[in-house]
């Protein structure tokens, strides 16, 4: 049986206090058969100036509200649509099953309204092909016309599947017709990643201040993620058990859930880092349960240090004055951590779990790399064996 599509109804409603509403209106069966007049809040006029971008920001709940209709072959569903959707059900939800980082939500919805809604948006969802959109990928370039990463276009590649599994998931499209899936894109670095030597971090620690000092030192003996190491609280320094309990992550000034559930395990803090902390925390202004343990003075406490101002303004021009010609972020440090751990001989599943990893291909395969003094002994055992053959 033939499901009738709904376009609803919009109208602009206004309030006693603050600016007229958009509302969304349409009918649902309920459970007896009756049929029920259903109403929801759009935005603003003041989010919303007109009808035109009223109707835009409705699209997500249309494509809801047709889910039915959306599962007959014939009835046409566009690539923007099915954004419109997905944003709505996955990205905007605060569902503890289904909630996303904030930075997750953020590079998402980046991506898919900047590269894929202007080239894709218009196309049926049956209509994408696999070997079209390889041929896109490969003519990308970044705003200033040079050629884009190739990683930048394995994301956008991973994220387009996404969607389309979105689709398959609400019977949209049948299982199996991913047109994503067979997409051949490159994720090779331009570069391989930097990271730091045991004295190279030696010689930066010695050039900053306490609180920094802390910072680095903590971020480096545990492989935090930035947004990790800036959301700690004091409450999550357990120094009884000497662990730290990763609960939250912090990205553009946005508390939110931590990347993932491997991510939110506890931490081993070593007893020395401890009573670095112990010490800072006795030094700092905002030593409560509740402060941040990398507290801004700046903004009196209420958020952590802007991560990308510590690294500009504090770590770079530290770790100049030490004589470190490398081109620093907050992930050499983390790549580091994988590094030293590995090159120590440690067991890869104990350098999975202190990275968080959800498997140890990431683990090998993207931060870990075999030092030179390392890779020259290997060499040289192997030397003695031949010539002592």
């Amino acid at each position: 049986m033939r499901v009738r599509y709904q376009t609803g109804y919009l109208r602009l409603v206004p309030r006693k206090t603050g600016p007229h509403s958009w509302e969304y209106l349409w009918w649902e069966t309920d459970p007896t058969g009756r049929r029920v007049r259903r109403t929801a809040v759009i935005g603003t006029l003041q989010e919303l100036p007109n009808a035109d971008d009223a109707w835009r920001a409705s699209n997500g709940l249309q494509v809801s509200i047709n889910e039915a209709r959306n599962r007959q072959p014939e009835q046409p569903i566009t690539v923007g649509d099915l954004i419109d959707h997905y944003v709505k059900t996955e990205l905007d939800t605060d569902l503890a099953e289904r909630a996303k980082s904030h930075a997750t939500r953020v590079v998402y919805t980046e991506f898919l309204d900047r590269w894929v809604r202007p080239a894709w948006g218009e196309f049926n969802i049956r209509a994408v092909r696999t070997i079209a959109v390889e041929r896109w990928l490969g003519q990308l370039t970044r705003r200033s016309g040079s050629p884009m990463a190739a990683s930048t276009k394995a994301k956008i590649r991973n994220v387009m599947s996404v969607l389309f599994n979105h689709a398959i998931r609400h019977e949209w499209l049948e299982q199996g017709k991913n047109p994503i899936l067979l997409v051949r894109q490159s994720a090779k670095r331009q570069k391989i990643p930097e990271y730091l030597e045991v004295q190279e971090l030696r010689a930066l620690l010695s050039q900053l201040d306490r609180c920094f000092r802390v910072m680095v030192f903590l971020d480096a003996v545990t492989g935090l993620r930035r947004s990790e190491l800036l959301a700690l609280k004091w409450e999550d320094i357990d120094f009884d058990r000497l662990q730290i309990n990763v609960r939250r992550s912090i990205y553009l000034n946005v508390v939110g859930n931590c990347k993932t559930e491997a991510s939110r395990k506890p931490v081993p803090m070593d007893p020395i880092l401890a009573t670095d902390l112990r010490t800072w925390k006795e030094a700092s202004r905002y030593p409560k349960p509740g402060d941040w343990v990398f507290a801004s003075a700046r903004r009196g406490g209420r958020n952590p240090y802007w991560p990308d101002s510590v690294l500009s303004d504090v770590i770079r021009p530290a770790a100049e004055r030490a004589g470190i010609r490398k081109h620093i972020g907050w992930h050499t440090i983390r790549h580091s951590f994988c590094t030293l751990l590995m090159s120590n001989g440690e067991n890869v599943k104990i350098v999975q779990e202190l990275m968080r990893h959800a498997n140890c291909r990431s683990t090998l395969e993207i931060y870990s790399q075999a030092r030179n003094e390392a890779k020259r002994a290997a060499q040289h055992r192997l030397v003695e064996m031949i010539r002592h053959v």
